[in-house]
């Protein structure tokens, strides 16, 4: 009888830390994957002029592409960064793209890794997409655009990881975030709780050996994606966007950045507006905002 108790006992430890681990596995992979989508939208829907670039991302050999939209030639370039699961012209950044460009911004829209028609397969919370935001930044310096005319304008996951590629690229002059995340592993946490049936109590104890797993298998160490920490060593004013009913990433986080960034950093906190839809609720003053914080950060080119 002892022996069968003892038998059945050790088949319960396997089997629950087989799940355990079986779980930890699947929280983990779901940092790699996102869908591939369609584009949303087009500039010819808006009149624009338009390239079809393609350039390498930093220091991997991820092949990305994009629009180049000309505005004037004299005006400073913004670099669009799109959320997981989206595209270029995602979220309305085609429509706010234009906007900016009728102001005379000339702006560089792409597509992340393994997102819409760029190259590779997997997703990293923001990890190895910095190389992407970068090696974007490196294709408008081939055009002989000066650094100084440079800015990001970075969309959740998009805006977490341009605040990471920024410590990378000091030269990069301007970053407006819209619906950050201060710290990828609550993220992780929250997504979990929102994909997946398993209570929010209980996600959190799958977490550490989950970002083992990821560490090892996939080399994402979720435990650098904090820009919440990083933003500190950013030694210019950003601007930070971020709706207050935000279901996606809670307002407190795109807060909290602004909180760890330099002292004449602006926060809009936009009331009664889910996940970067703030532009979609209110244009206007989304495009003066953006307009008015790049004009005190940017300098026109000099030809």
């Amino acid at each position: 009888m002892k022996r069968r108790l003892k038998w059945v006992v050790s088949v319960g430890i396997l089997l629950v830390v087989t799940a355990y681990f079986g779980i930890s596995y699947l929280v983990a992979t779901g940092i790699t994957k996102a869908e591939r989508k369609e584009q949303e939208d087009h500039p010819s829907a808006y009149g624009l002029r338009y390239e079809e670039v393609e350039f390498l991302s930093r220091e991997e050999d991820v092949n990305l592409k994009g629009w180049y939209l000309s505005g004037k030639r004299e005006m400073p370039a913004l670099i669009f960064v799109h959320g997981i699961g989206s595209v270029r012209t995602g979220d309305n950044a085609m429509e706010l793209a234009a906007r900016l460009i009728y102001l005379g911004y000339n702006v560089l829209l792409f597509d992340l890794r393994a997102h819409g028609t760029s190259g590779g397969d997997k997703v990293s919370g923001g990890m190895h997409e910095q190389q992407d935001v970068l090696g974007a930044f490196d294709y408008l310096m081939s055009r002989g655009i000066s650094s100084e005319t440079i800015g990001i304008l970075g969309f959740s996951m998009g805006a977490a990881t341009s605040l990471l590629s920024v410590l990378q690229e000091p030269e990069i002059q301007a970053l407006v975030a819209d619906s950050p995340y201060a710290d990828v592993s609550e993220l992780i946490s929250q997504e979990t709780v929102r994909k997946t049936p398993f209570p929010g109590w209980l996600v959190p104890a799958f977490i550490p050996t989950a970002k083992l797993i990821a560490d090892k298998l996939y080399g994402i160490d979720v435990s650098i994606l904090v820009p919440e920490q990083a933003v500190t060593r950013i030694s210019y004013p950003i601007l930070v966007i971020h709706g207050i009913e935000d279901t996606r990433i809670p307002f407190d986080h795109g807060v909290r950045v602004y909180e760890a960034s330099s002292q004449e950093s602006k926060i809009w906190l936009v009331p009664g507006v889910d996940h970067v839809d703030a532009f979609l609720t209110y244009p206007d003053e989304y495009v003066e905002r953006v307009d008015d914080y790049l004009k005190s950060r940017l300098q026109p080119q000099v030809r």
